[in-house]
Formats: structure tokens, sequence, C-alpha cells
């Protein structure tokens, strides 16, 4: 494993959370909410209601407000409307060092802007890592709209994370939830990223190491898993239930590892969890460590992981 540079200086104006649509300016703002301090947050969508009001958060229309043509099942005219609001991107993204992205596939504003701005972070130098629905089964036209968004989103951007609707759905109703609020499992991805990146830890993270990791050839992924410090199987059980598309992240060649405990975590515990983690990743992976404390998760470990080089299936 290799052990990370000490953190560099960052602030609340390198890392954005960007939310793109509806669902995604849904999950976006929950997010920013538990992140507020340490990110700010972009909503885009051509509809008004997505939009919210607060410290540290945007909002790029997509059209003027008195435009009765919204963008449902018209990806390239969100495209069109997200490339012509360039300037004000640029500006917005100016001292951004990372993009997190959400976003809903298979509609016309998630499919079609989603894909341009992560192009356009890109550009401006940020690393981009989005996290993108995809339709239920059921819905055929709108699979198909997501697949073609996908791959214009996989290329823009540094890691395409791929959420199913379908195990997201069906863990909400597991536990008795909508599943269009069930974004819990995205909010502690988010957090976790911007924590390891925004503050001090045990051994620390920085945009270097990040971008080595993303920098590996083959495809990519995140997950995140939640447990009690003494049960590292249950953690790594807990980001296996993650609701995403299925993917064999066996063989992975790099991997970028955040291990977060309370006060009591020990070293021990950091290393029987890390090593579990990383026990199917190809025998030269490039694995980067990294270790915090944090007061708020008292008798809880949580892992936020990404993982690159994956062989396509």
């Amino acid at each position: 494993m290799e052990m990370p540079r000490t953190v560099a200086g960052m602030d609340a104006s390198n890392i954005l959370i960007a939310g793109v649509g509806g669902i995604g300016c849904a999950w976006a703002h929950q997010a920013h909410q538990r992140a507020q301090h340490h990110a700010h947050l972009v909503l885009i969508d051509a509809d008004d209601a997505s939009f919210q009001s607060g410290e540290n958060i945007h909002t790029l229309r997509l059209g003027h407000a008195l435009d009765s043509v919204g963008c449902a099942a018209l990806p390239p005219l969100a495209e069109q409307r997200m490339r012509g609001l360039n300037t004000l991107t640029n500006q917005l993204l100016a001292d951004t060092e990372l993009v997190i992205l959400l976003t809903g596939l298979g509609g016309g504003v998630g499919t079609g802007a989603a894909q341009e701005f992560a192009r356009q972070a890109r550009q401006c130098g940020a690393i981009v890592l989005a996290v993108a629905a995809l339709p239920f089964e059921a819905q055929p036209t709108r699979l198909e709209l997501a697949n073609e968004g996908l791959d214009r989103l996989e290329r823009n951007a540094h890691v395409t994370v791929r959420l199913s609707l379908e195990r997201l759905a069906r863990q909400a109703r597991e536990r008795g939830q909508l599943w269009q609020m069930g974004a819990e499992w995205i909010e502690d991805l988010v957090d976790g990223l911007v924590r390891t990146l925004m503050s001090m830890g045990l051994i620390n993270l920085d945009l270097m190491d990040l971008r080595a990791i993303v920098d590996q050839v083959g495809e990519a992924t995140m997950l995140v898993g939640v447990g009690r410090p003494n049960d590292p199987k249950g953690i790594l059980e807990s980001a296996l239930k993650a609701p995403l598309a299925a993917m064999d992240v066996g063989g992975a060649k790099g991997c970028l590892i955040q291990v977060e405990g309370g006060q009591g975590m020990t070293i021990g515990q950091v290393d029987a969890v890390a090593e579990l983690f990383t026990s199917a990743l190809d025998e030269d992976a490039q694995v980067i460590l990294g270790a915090r404390v944090s007061d708020d998760l008292e008798d809880t470990i949580r892992v936020v992981t990404l993982l690159s080089g994956i062989r396509p299936a």
C-alpha cells in the first residue's frame, strides 16, 4: 500500500456537488445538507421546482423562466441548453478541483445535460465523479435513452457509478421507505468523499492520490460500507449490498480506500478492514489508504472505496 501525502489546504469552493435533473437535484441537495460546510452545490434543471436556496447553493436553469418548452425526453435540447451556459459554468468551476455529479438517466435533462456538464467540468481541470441512476427494467424507452447517455457520461467523467433504481426500490420497500427518498447510500458516499479530502486524519488522502487512482485504464466504481468496528466482514457485506448495477470488481488495478471511525478506532481495526476490502484486487494493484477519526461515528466504521482499472465484463 502507498502512504499518501499530507492534505493540501482546501476550502468549500474546491468541491462541487452537482445535481442534474429532478432526482439528481433532490439527491444532491440532501447530500449537500450533510456536507454543506465543506462543499458548494449547483442544481441544474429545466424545472424551477427542483431548485433550493441557501448558503453555497447555485442554480442553473436550462431555458428561460417563461419558456414553455421543457427538456422532457429531449436530451439533445438539454445538452444544447447546457452548452449555452458554458460561460456561467466556467465561472462556477473556476476554483473547483472535484465535482461529485448526481443524476438520473433516461429522461431529457439527466441524459443530455449531465454528460455536457461533466465535459465542461473536466475541461476546466476538475476531477469528475458521477453517480448515474439507471431506469427500471419495465421502462424500455427510458432504458434506451439512458444507455446512450451513460456511454457519453462515462467518456466525460473520470468515474461513473451505475446506480440501479431496481435495487434501490427493492431495498427501500424492505425498509418501508419511498425509493425517491432512499438516498442514504448516496449521502454516505458523498459525505465520505468530502471528508476524505477536507479533513486531516491519521493517514491523509489528497487530490493527487485521487487522480492517481482515477487515471487507471479500465472501468471504475465506488463503494461505501458502514458497520461495527470489530466486524470487518459486516462492513464489507454492507458495501456489497449497495444499490449498484452488477459489476465484477475482482482484479481491479487501483484502489483508494478511506477508513473512518470514532475515537476508539484502532490501527488494527483499520488494517483488518482495509485488508478485507482489498483482498480481491489484482496482486499488483495500486492501493492508497487513508484513515481518520470522526467524533460523530461512535462505535461505527465507515469505509469509502474507489476502485479503478476494472476489466469490462
